[in-house]
């Protein structure tokens, strides 16, 4: 144990082990195994979205014992607890993904609750799955407390075994669970055999971890080191490496200096900060979603950093990794290459990186950058100055149909496939888009409409994962378009359109849209229009009968839908720090 010493009369800690009138409180520590040593140093919250619904949540328990040893090996006393999971991949193509984004919400709001409640010092997060990642930084960011997130790691790759009766383009690739979706269309159209399908769901996930490719866990784990909340490279390792412990021990003992050095998650995520988070994510063709989850975070330090925000960033900075589901290669395969410490590195070859944001490690971004010794591969990881396309992945669009944005996936896709026009095909909710897709009741070169799956209108803004999917599958995926008030995953491939605000729910124009109106999409121009005269839109919207009934009349989903705000803003569900009075560790 190092011989520091801290001032608790600065710590929240203080109101429940100071002073004789804290006996009580001492009394329950003792109760649990703590000494009077441990009483006497700050208590540091290490929370984990620990457990048994999916593999990327399985192994997080078992990393918070390294990160608790790195905690008391540094001066401090780790205090674990658990908060919810709603897990996307289980959650996908049914009512359970209505959960999905409202978990973002509840996992920040019961963090914040567990550390106010026990007045703990400090946080290390440990997230593993799509909403994990981004609600465990917002309860950082919200508190306002030294702070330090880890990955959970993602899962290995999985490989169809020699001779297996499945098609050469399975056998002969790395396969993440965005297989299986599309396995699922290849098998709805008659051209995988039950028993190859039966096989590759027996394989394609084979290890603990978060979904393997540049899907929404990966791209926020991305974003936890490019924002600073992260140690460099600590997302990068899979999670059944048992390197990853030395991470979570690194972490430990870095928020205790974060303690020391009284540097909080505010200081750290700033709008420089953000902006790097945006670069990462375009350049590494991430998940529409971090269009989502980027302005959530800066919200809670009262920062604006809207859609808008983020998709200009992502205009004009160059795609040069190439991952899944756009690419080749898997999460693995970026940590091999140097991870994202060599991605950051070239984008500051290009001068896309603001060096001077502070990290977890109470470093500097450009500190950090000058100790990677490692250049880009050229496989994985491409040059800044050959990139795989010299913008983004990853495209905002606006228009008559978007007023308030949308967003859309471009990386993979050439420029000739990212200028869309026809008519639209309208579904008014997920099951029925899917059925009619199931059916084939839809024809090349239509843009397929869902809507009502906006965060208030659906309620929780589904991800389509399940419908683009099983189109993918029946090699109509860039034959037509689909576009959506609800959300993607970050699997999705295709010209799949989301976000679209305002959504149905609130009278924007993708409620007032029919079958065969004419949309055009143009993600080179950032563009997204149908085809109708302001009057007749207004027309339309005179006669609109208001938002869909919900079934949702009560419960979580219900309070959900009565608080979220628009889309653009990252669907948030309180007024954020702009409208603080206080500041936690003040009081």
């Amino acid at each position: 144990m190092p011989n520091r010493s801290f001032d608790k009369s600065r710590l929240p800690s203080r109101h429940v082990t100071e002073g004789p009138s804290r006996a009580p409180h001492r009394s329950y520590y003792y109760a649990m195994g703590l000494n009077a040593d441990d009483i006497a140093r700050p208590f540091v919250g290490v929370a984990t979205c620990w457990n048994e619904a999916a593999p990327c949540n399985i192994a997080l328990s078992r990393q918070a014992q390294s990160v608790k040893m790195g905690v008391k090996s540094a001066g401090g006393t780790p205090r674990e607890f658990t908060t919810i999971t709603v897990t996307d991949g289980i959650a996908m193509g049914h009512e359970g993904m209505r959960s999905s984004l409202a978990s973002r919400e509840a996992i920040a709001d019961t963090v914040e609750l567990t550390m106010r409640g026990h007045s703990y010092d400090a946080i290390v997060g440990l997230a593993g799955c799509d909403k994990s990642l981004p609600g465990m930084m917002m309860a950082m960011v919200r508190l306002n407390v030294p702070s330090v997130f880890i990955y959970g790691g993602s899962i290995l790759p999985g490989k169809v075994p020699a001779g297996a009766n499945v098609p050469e383009d399975f056998a002969s690739r790395d396969l993440t669970v965005q297989d299986m979706f599309e396995a699922v269309g290849r098998h709805q159209n008659g051209t995988l055999s039950d028993e190859a399908l039966a096989i590759l769901e027996r394989v394609a996930c084979p290890s603990a971890g978060a979904c393997g490719g540049q899907f929404t866990a990966n791209t926020m784990a991305c974003v936890s080191e490019a924002i600073g909340l992260a140690l460099f490279n600590s997302s990068g390792a899979p999670a059944p490496y048992e390197s990853r412990d030395q991470y979570g021990t690194a972490s430990g003992e870095a928020v205790m200096d974060l303690i020391e050095k009284n540097i909080r998650a505010r200081d750290v995520v700033t709008l420089k900060a953000l902006e790097n988070a945006a670069r990462v994510v375009a350049c590494t063709g991430g998940s529409t979603n971090a269009g989502l989850h980027l302005p959530a975070i800066a919200h809670e330090a009262g920062i604006d950093f809207f859609l808008d925000d983020v998709c200009e960033i992502f205009r004009d900075t160059p795609y040069f990794v190439d991952l899944k589901p756009g690419g080749q290669y898997v999460a693995k395969d970026l940590y091999d290459a140097g991870g994202i410490p060599v991605v950051m590195k070239e984008l500051r070859k290009a001068g896309l990186i603001h060096e001077e944001c502070i990290t977890a490690s109470g470093r500097s971004i450009g500190e950090e950058l000058d100790l990677i010794d490692r250049e880009a591969d050229g496989k994985v990881i491409f040059p800044i100055d050959a990139p795989i396309t010299k913008t983004g992945g990853v495209v905002g669009l606006k228009g008559n149909l978007a007023p308030q944005g949308a967003i859309v996936k471009v990386a993979g896709m050439s420029e000739a496939e990212q200028v869309f026009t026809g008519p639209a095909l309208v579904f008014e909710c997920e099951e029925d888009a899917f059925e009619a897709v199931k059916a084939r009741s839809y024809s090349e070169g239509d843009v397929i409409v869902i809507r009502n799956e906006g965060p208030a209108g659906g309620p929780g803004m589904r991800e389509m994962l399940s419908t683009t999917a099983a189109l993918s599958g029946q090699g109509m995926g860039k034959k037509l378009a689909l576009i959506t008030d609800g959300r993607f995953s970050g699997a999705t491939r295709g010209f799949c359109v989301g976000h679209v605000g305002p959504e149905a729910a609130q009278g924007g124009p993708i409620a007032l849209l029919k079958d065969g109106d004419m949309i055009t999409i143009d993600a080179i121009k950032g563009e997204i229009s149908v085809d109708l005269s302001d009057d007749e839109l207004a027309q339309r919207k005179a006669a609109w009968s208001g938002p869909r009934e919900t079934i949702y009349a009560s419960g979580a989903l219900w309070k959900f839908a009565q608080l979220v705000g628009e889309t653009y803003k990252g669907a948030v569900t309180h007024p954020g720090g702009k409208a603080e009075r206080h500041e936690y560790m003040d009081l």
